[in-house]
């Protein structure tokens, strides 16, 4: 086994790192939805967002794995952060560096990897989005072009650690994290050929709970609702506030059937958390849905505009 050599600018790199108070952080919704999507886009066992301490890789998302660090000695990220590019083993079993590395011939058995390094500035990585298998296999161009743009929207969330793409007040995607992760979607579903769906929510009689009850409870409303989309959607569908009281999801292959139940579901759960709560009014909402093939040749913001369109007719019609 060869250990990964300590970067020249170590100091300066450990500096940046800790300086971003990120390190033994609990998980975001914002970091652990790009490594599931990774984790399901390539079909690998697990998925990593892997940051590089003096003497550990700490883990601040994590898909397939239990632990929550490692060695930096025997980590594989420890290599790629030397990188400018991803770095790619296709089978670690056969590569001097890694092939009696504890983490190849035990648990979690690592043939596969890919590793995106993560640049805070120029010539400061501080760390990996990386994918992992326990068989062999070649990373395509194509692949390698997903995960590096998986990758750049990671390290735009870590340089914006300011919650720039985050709406501070719900804690979902606002509606530029929105665009980010929806323009990568979108490159996804044209490359397996799947159907999208965008669904756009806006609340009904929302004024008047901030003209009867005062803005701290609208706020709450806010916040409820987007909770209340965080646990109902998929851990794989695109979710954001577009801004005030509109929210917005991107599904993809999925049925107008299967969309129609999870609607369904989706409004069971906002009556199940109206009669919890016991508030002097209900959230209520109005919901448009448009369906739109992999080729479509509509932009994201035309697509949303559809959904919109559609919501407002229903809302004209309650």
């Amino acid at each position: 086994m060869i250990k990964p050599d300590i970067p020249k600018n170590e100091a300066e790199r450990l500096h940046a790192l800790r300086a971003l108070r990120i390190l033994d952080t609990s998980h975001e919704e914002r970091f652990d939805r790009i490594t599931r999507m990774a984790k399901r886009m390539f079909n690998v066992s697990i998925s990593l967002i892997s940051l590089i301490d003096e003497s550990r890789q700490w883990f601040k998302s994590r898909q397939g794995l239990e632990v929550i660090e490692t060695p930096r000695d025997v980590s594989f990220c420890g290599h790629a952060i030397h990188q400018d590019g991803l770095f790619i083993i296709t089978d670690a079993s056969i590569d001097e560096r890694f092939f009696d590395n504890p983490l190849v011939t035990d648990a979690p058995n690592i043939r596969f990897y890919a590793g995106y390094p993560l640049k805070l500035r120029q010539g400061i990585n501080i760390g990996t989005l990386c994918i992992i298998d326990s068989k062999p296999r070649i990373f395509d161009e194509e692949d390698q072009l997903l995960l590096k743009d998986l990758g750049t929207i990671i390290e735009q969330e870590i340089q914006s650690i300011q919650l720039a793409t985050l709406d501070e007040l719900t804690l979902i995607s606002n509606r530029r994290g929105f665009m980010t992760m929806v323009n990568h979607m979108l490159k996804v579903c044209q490359r397996d050929k799947k159907a999208m769906s965008f669904v756009v929510f806006d609340l009904n009689k929302f004024k008047a709970i901030n003209d009867n009850y005062g803005h701290h409870e609208g706020d709450f409303v806010l916040a409820k609702f987007a909770q209340i989309m965080l646990e109902s959607f998929s851990e794989y569908d695109v979710i954001g506030r577009l801004g005030g009281d509109e929210f917005v999801a991107m599904l993809s292959d999925r049925t107008d059937e299967e969309i129609s139940i999870f609607l369904e579901h989706f409004a069971a759960c906002v009556d199940e958390v109206n009669d919890s709560l016991k508030k002097p009014y209900r959230i209520q909402y109005s919901a448009g849905v448009t369906h739109f093939p992999y080729d479509t040749d509509k932009s994201i913001e035309e697509m949303i505009q559809c959904a919109d369109a559609v919501m407002y007719q229903q809302k004209k019609n309650r």
